[in-house]
């Protein structure tokens, strides 16, 4: 199993996207959130011969695509957590956080492409690197969303912000990114090992 768990992962991911592509809740949030879905998954198969990552990052990756592939579906703001929302006595749908946080987790991948090809050969700097990596992303995201609600504006621009009318939602975005970041960082040393 070890040996076929990305494989494993593929299999499980493939009908799972077919079925959230039916249907969504807007068809142009659908493409500007599983546009970055696809690209990753292609991106991860093309060079699987070429760089495997060790299991423990292709499950946080997975993570993250599973669940934007969940949040496109459904937009952010409404995707189904309510039994989360819920347990938390949250009013906000919190979704869009748990989300970013899973972008976070890209953290440990980052830092273990850098540690095994040797680009870094330091723990530390190899853990800031991969750190600041998802850091500049998240804040680049944040952009992006602001060109989007710029440009399309309207409803589909409040559904694919997500901010649910808090205003420092792109803040706190940027810290659940962070915050995943760290978390999966906490493993570096596992990686290392391999």
């Amino acid at each position: 199993m070890k040996k076929h768990f990305p494989l494993t992962l593929l299999i499980l991911f493939i009908p799972y996207w077919t079925y959230l592509a039916f249907d969504p809740y807007e068809r142009g949030i659908w493409w500007a959130e599983n546009l970055p879905v696809m690209a990753t998954v292609l991106v991860l198969i093309l060079t699987f011969r070429k760089f495997r990552f060790s299991n423990l990052s292709y499950f946080f990756m997975a993570w993250w695509i599973f669940g934007h592939t969940y949040g496109g579906h459904y937009s952010f703001s409404l995707a189904p957590f309510d039994l989360v929302n819920d347990f938390f006595g949250w009013e906000r749908n919190m979704f869009d956080r748990f989300g970013h946080f899973m972008i976070g987790l890209f953290a440990l991948p980052v830092a273990e492409l850098m540690w095994r090809n040797k680009w870094i050969t330091k723990p530390v700097p190899t853990i800031l690197f991969a750190l600041f990596s998802i850091v500049t992303l998240a804040a680049f995201y944040e952009l992006i969303e602001w060109q989007f609600a710029v440009i399309f504006g309207g409803e589909s621009a409040s559904d694919f912000l997500g901010s649910q009318g808090d205003v420092w939602d792109a803040q706190k975005d940027i810290l659940m990114d962070t915050l995943g970041a760290i978390f999966s960082l906490l493993f570096f040393k596992q990686i290392t090992k391999e």
